[in-house]
């Protein structure tokens, strides 16, 4: 098979780029904990796409993209990368293994969220080796792998499903498992850091240019479409939520680059399917929506503590469905179209799909969660919690 130069290029960028967004939720995450729990949580997100690196190697990919075994999950005929060569389709078929790793290792980091401040490090180790292997490998195979979702028509571009859906909604389930922070509620767990917050942001709003435009796997025009859609909902994701914090007080600087994730995580699966003016609107209503959850999050005393729920699993879920109702055939050359050009069909598969994901995600990840708390215990003793997870755990201080 002849490999394309130019698109192997552009891939090998896109999964570099993919790569910094988990260095980017550490620093995005590490300046909106505490400040003696900061070192702690960069170091979950690295340790994260380290866990990830070894899972999908030996088993990782296989599951999630060997021979189909009853829509659920991949074959094993890819343990180890057996048989993943130099050779492939336009890219090689390692360098697509990579570009997927990338994905699989930032998903992991994302759901840190629902843990801050009061994981132990063993717990989260095994806790990320597991979920990797049922949750994420699992829906990787739906979506990508040839599984019943794909099989359906489900439509998936970049992983608003796969990545965001699952790390979201997996992050509030082990939020309910682990318990809320001592004192939450009761004493000041303002971000200790904004600055830092903010360049995390702009990290991840980089990297995810390689996030979605890569995922069209060849330099093209839909690659080039799915930038700047890209860059379109995240402005709009930011400015609408910044308008709607501003409501209720003094226009938020941390709500802003929150908005524009949110703009980012809705368009993700999308990116390869819709225009400028819908991305416009997918990225406003993802502001205003991811806002108000975590507004309600607040309200119910859940300490998903850094609102990978509101954010990624909401606009996650809010992406997919509005991927099957702005799915234009003008930009998918007329593969494709949602329920805005009169194909319900499509928005019945994907809305479908969404609420699927969110079950599993949700329902899988509580099972693991519990069972690793039953067996070595989740969470750190209250003494180290007091103390901070910076010295607790690594021995270590800003």
């Amino acid at each position: 098979m002849v490999l394309d130069t130019g698109t192997t290029a552009w891939i090998l960028t896109s999964t570099c780029l993919v790569m910094l967004m988990t260095p980017g939720v550490g620093l995005f995450y590490g300046g909106l904990v505490r400040r003696k729990n900061v070192i702690n949580m960069i170091a979950l997100a690295f340790l994260a796409y380290a866990i990830v690196s070894m899972q999908w190697v030996i088993c990782g990919y296989s599951l999630a993209f060997g021979t189909d075994i009853s829509g659920f999950i991949g074959g094993t005929e890819y343990l180890g990368l057996t048989g993943v060569g130099m050779d492939g389709e336009g890219i090689p078929d390692i360098l697509f293994a990579a570009f997927q790793l990338v994905f699989a290792g930032l998903t992991l980091a994302i759901l840190t969220s629902g843990v801050a401040e009061r994981m132990k490090l063993a717990s989260f180790v095994v806790f990320g080796l597991i979920w990797t292997t049922l949750v994420y490998d699992v829906l990787a195979h739906w979506a990508w792998g040839g599984g019943w979702a794909a099989q359906l028509g489900a439509l998936d571009f970049a992983g608003g499903t796969v990545v965001h859906i699952s790390s979201g909604f997996g992050a509030l389930a082990i939020a309910l498992v682990i318990g809320k922070r001592a004192g939450f509620k009761e004493i000041n767990m303002a971000p200790h850091n904004i600055p830092m917050t903010l360049l995390g942001a702009g990290l991840l709003w980089f990297g995810w240019f390689g996030f979605n435009a890569g995922s069209a796997l060849a330099a093209d025009g839909i690659a080039s479409s799915a930038l700047m859609v890209t860059n379109t909902a995240a402005a709009a994701g930011a400015l609408s939520w910044l308008l709607a914090s501003s409501i209720h007080g003094k226009p938020s600087a941390v709500g802003m680059v929150s908005g524009a994730i949110a703009g980012l995580v809705a368009i993700t699966p999308a990116a390869g399917f819709v225009d400028v003016w819908a991305s416009l609107i997918i990225g406003i209503v993802a502001g205003l929506l991811c806002y108000r959850c975590l507004l309600w999050r607040l309200t119910k005393g859940l300490d998903e503590s850094l609102d990978a729920w509101a954010i990624h699993g909401m606009g996650g879920l809010w992406g997919a469905i509005a991927t099957g109702i702005f799915c234009s055939p003008l930009i998918t050359g007329g593969n494709y179209s949602g329920l805005i050009y009169g194909n319900v069909n499509q928005f019945l598969i994907n809305a479908g799909d969404a609420i699927v994901v969110v079950i599993y995600a949700f329902v899988v990840t509580y099972a693991i969660a519990k069972v690793i708390n039953m067996v070595m215990g989740l969470r750190v003793c209250e003494d180290e919690e007091y103390l901070g997870l910076d010295i607790a755990a690594h021995g270590e201080r800003v």
